[in-house]
C-alpha cells in the first residue's frame, strides 16, 4: 500500500535520488538547495558528502558515475557557474550510470548576488532538463531523470526555484529500487576528452538532441489542458502554478516540465486557434522567444506585448499578484496602513556573533580598503560597520584584494593597504587559490580567514575544518593555519575576535608588513552545537551573559555602535536582552564608563 507525505522539493527530491537507486550524492551548501544534500544524508543507503565547492561535487559525482553508480549533485544557480567546466565536458562524454545535476535557481535574488537563469545552461550545455512545478513532479522528474541519463548516455540538468524547493506538497512515497553497479570497462574513445575524441562525441550530441526533440514533443511531462479557450497560457516550473492563480478555467495551457529540448511542435499544435496567448517564465525570455519564432508574435504577452512594450517585468519572481496586475491591471484587495510607521529591520549579526568584533575594529581603520565575499560576514559592509568596499563572489575577496592593491601600488605614494575578508568554509571552496596567487604573484595584500568553525550563513552545515562529515561521520580536521604557512604565507597570527585590544593591534601588525600576511580569527559561531573538539578548545563559551549597570550609564550610545540586537536604550540608559545576550564582551570593552559587567572575559 502506498504511503503519501506532505513534503518540500528540496526534501522530495532527495527521496526522488533515493527510490532511484542512488548511491554518490555531493553538494555544496547554498540557499535554495541546502535541504537536498542533507536530506539525501540521511538515507544511508546513498554514500553522501558535502564537497569544498561545486566544481569537486560534480567532478566526484562524474567519476562515481563513470565508477558504476547512479550519481547526484545539486547547488544553487550561482554554484553551476562554479561547475560549469566540468558540466559542458561531462555533456560530451556522459557517464557509466545515470548522473543528474540539480540547480536551484533564486528569481528575486532573496539571498543571492545575481539572478541568473540557469535555462540557458541546459541549452548551451546541451543537456536535457526537467523543471517541476511541485513536489510531486520533483520526485518523479528526479527518478526519471536517472533512466534518461542511462537511455542517452548523458546529464540531466534539473532546474528548480525557490518557491519549488521550499513549498510543501503531497508525495507518494515508494520503495527504493536497487540498482546493480555498472561494471567499469576502459573505454579512453569515450572518457578521455581530447579533440579527437571530443570532435566524435560532439556529433554525438547533435544526434542525441535530435532524439531529444521527438520525445519532447511526445513526453508525458509536456501536455495540454484545453479548456475550449481562446487565451492560451505556456508556462513551465512554478509559474503554472501562478498562471493558474490568476486564469483558472478561462485559459488552455501548455504546461512544459521537459524544457530542453524544447517541444516545438507541440508549442506549434497548441498555438493554433488562439486569440492571445501568454508566456509565464521567471527571469530570461527563453520560451517567449521560441514561440515568436514559430510566427505568433502578434498575439503573444510575455516579457513584452506584440508592440513592443514591456508587459511582465524582466526580472523578480512571477507571483499571481504580479501576473494578475500586469493582465488585468486589477490587484486584490489589502487593507491599507501608514508605511511611513515602518520601521526597517534590515538583517544584522546574531548577537553574539564572532564576526562582530572584528569588523567594528576593521570599520573603524580608514587607511583600509576591504574586499569582502560571501556568506554572514557580508553583513560587514552595512551600519554600523561599514567595513566593506566590494563583494563579488565565493573566493574573489582575495583575489580581488590581491588586484586592488597591485593597482594602488602603481599610484606613487600610496599608502592605503587592502584586506580581504572571507570565512573558513569560503576558504576551503575558492580561497586557497586565492591565496596562492598573491604568494605567487609577489603580492602583499592581508587576508583575514573568519573560522567560525561551521559554515554558518546556510545553516551549519559541516566543512573540511569542522571533524565531520556529511552523515555525523568523525573525519579529520584540517587546519586552516597548516594550509596557509603551506601555500607559502610566512606572517600568520591566530587570534580570538572578542578580544578588540588584540584584534586592533593584530591589524597594525599586518599593516606594518611589506609582504603578504593573514590573519585567522577563531571562534565558533553563536548558533553552532559545539562539538566534544569546541567545548574542550572553548570551554566558557557563550555561558556568562553582560548586563547594563544603570547607575554608571550616562546614555552615550557608544555600546550601539557593537550592532548587537541584544543591546537597546530603555529610559535613556543602555538595556541588554539577556534572553539573547552570550557574553561575547564586545559591548563590554566599547564602553567608555565600564558600566557593562560580566561576560566571559
Amino acid at each position: 500500500m502506498s504511503k503519501k507525505q506532505l513534503m518540500t522539493g528540496n526534501e522530495a527530491i532527495a527521496r526522488g535520488v533515493f527510490e532511484a537507486g542512488v548511491r554518490f550524492a555531493a553538494a555544496y551548501p547554498g540557499t535554495p538547495s541546502t535541504e537536498i544534500l542533507e536530506n539525501i544524508s540521511s538515507y544511508r543507503e546513498i554514500s553522501a558528502q558535502w564537497s569544498p565547492n561545486e566544481k569537486v561535487a560534480l567532478e566526484a559525482a562524474y567519476g562515481a558515475s563513470v565508477g558504476g553508480v547512479r550519481s547526484f549533485a545539486s547547488m544553487k544557480h550561482v554554484g553551476l557557474n562554479v561547475a560549469a567546466d566540468p558540466f559542458f565536458t561531462v555533456a560530451y562524454t556522459g557517464g557509466n550510470a545515470g548522473l543528474v545535476v540539480v540547480t536551484a535557481d533564486e528569481p528575486g535574488q532573496h539571498s543571492s548576488q545575481n539572478e541568473q537563469d540557469n535555462r540557458n545552461y541546459a541549452r548551451h550545455a546541451k543537456v536535457p532538463m526537467f523543471e517541476p512545478s511541485d513536489s510531486s513532479e520533483c520526485k518523479a522528474m528526479t527518478k526519471f531523470a536517472f533512466e534518461m541519463s542511462e537511455t542517452y548516455e548523458t546529464p540531466v540538468l534539473i532546474r528548480v526555484t525557490t518557491r519549488v524547493c521550499h513549498s510543501k506538497s503531497l508525495v507518494e512515497l515508494e520503495e527504493r529500487a536497487e540498482r546493480p553497479i555498472v561494471p567499469y570497462v576502459k573505454n579512453a574513445q569515450k572518457y578521455v576528452c581530447v579533440p579527437a575524441n571530443a570532435r566524435v562525441c560532439r556529433a554525438e550530441v547533435e544526434k542525441r538532441l535530435d532524439a531529444l526533440k521527438i520525445y519532447s514533443d511526445n513526453c508525458p511531462w509536456n501536455y495540454i489542458e484545453d479548456n475550449g479557450a481562446k487565451v492560451g497560457v505556456i508556462a513551465s516550473g512554478m509559474a503554472i502554478n501562478y498562471a493558474k492563480e490568476v486564469f483558472g478555467g478561462e485559459a488552455n495551457y501548455l504546461k512544459i516540465g521537459f524544457s530542453f529540448p524544447l517541444p516545438m511542435g507541440l508549442m506549434k499544435k497548441f498555438l493554433q486557434g488562439l486569440e492571445k496567448v501568454y508566456v509565464v517564465e521567471e527571469n530570461d525570455p527563453i520560451l517567449e522567444e521560441a514561440v515568436r519564432m514559430l510566427g505568433a508574435g502578434d498575439i503573444l504577452y510575455g516579457k513584452y506585448a506584440p508592440d513592443g512594450t514591456r508587459f511582465f517585468p524582466a526580472f523578480g519572481e512571477l507571483t499571481s499578484d504580479v501576473l494578475r496586475k500586469a493582465v488585468t491591471g486589477k490587484e486584490i484587495p489589502a487593507r491599507d496602513f501608514d508605511r511611513t510607521k515602518i520601521v526597517a529591520r534590515p538583517p544584522a549579526l546574531c548577537a553574539g556573533c564572532p564576526h562582530r568584533g572584528f569588523f567594528f575594529e576593521l570599520g573603524k581603520r580608514k587607511d583600509l580598503i576591504v574586499s569582502g565575499d560571501i556568506g554572514c560576514y557580508t553583513l560587514g559592509y552595512a551600519a554600523p560597520y561599514n567595513a566593506m568596499d566590494c563583494n563579488c563572489c565565493m573566493g574573489a575577496s582575495v583575489s580581488g584584494a590581491n588586484g586592488i592593491q597591485k593597482a594602488l601600488d602603481m599610484v606613487e605614494g600610496n599608502t592605503k593597504r587592502v584586506v580581504g575578508v572571507l570565512g573558513d568554509s569560503t576558504f576551503f571552496h575558492s580561497g586557497m587559490t586565492s591565496l596562492l596567487d598573491i604568494v605567487y604573484n609577489k603580492g602583499n595584500a592581508i587576508t583575514v580567514i573568519l573560522d567560525n568553525r561551521i559554515t554558518g550563513m546556510t545553516g551549519h552545515q559541516q566543512n573540511p575544518g569542522t571533524g565531520f562529515t556529511a552523515q555525523g561521520e568523525e573525519t579529520k580536521i584540517v587546519n586552516i593555519e597548516g594550509i596557509v604557512r603551506a601555500l607559502g604565507i610566512e606572517h600568520v597570527r591566530v587570534i580570538d575576535p572578542n578580544d578588540l585590544k588584540l584584534v586592533r593591534e593584530t591589524l597594525d601588525w599586518a599593516v606594518s608588513l611589506k609582504e603578504p600576511s593573514v590573519i585567522i580569527t577563531r571562534y565558533p559561531c553563536v548558533l553552532k552545537k559545539m562539538s566534544l573538539y569546541d567545548k574542550n578548545e572553548w570551554p566558557d563559551a557563550y555561558k556568562e551573559k553582560c548586563e547594563v549597570e544603570t547607575e554608571k550609564c550616562i546614555g552615550c550610545k557608544a555600546c550601539l555602535k557593537s550592532g548587537c540586537p541584544a543591546i537597546s536604550v530603555k529610559d535613556k540608559k543602555a538595556f541588554i536582552d539577556k534572553t539573547m545576550c552570550v557574553g561575547c564582551t564586545v559591548c563590554k570593552q566599547i564602553c567608555p564608563k565600564a558600566a557593562i559587567k560580566g561576560g566571559q572575559v
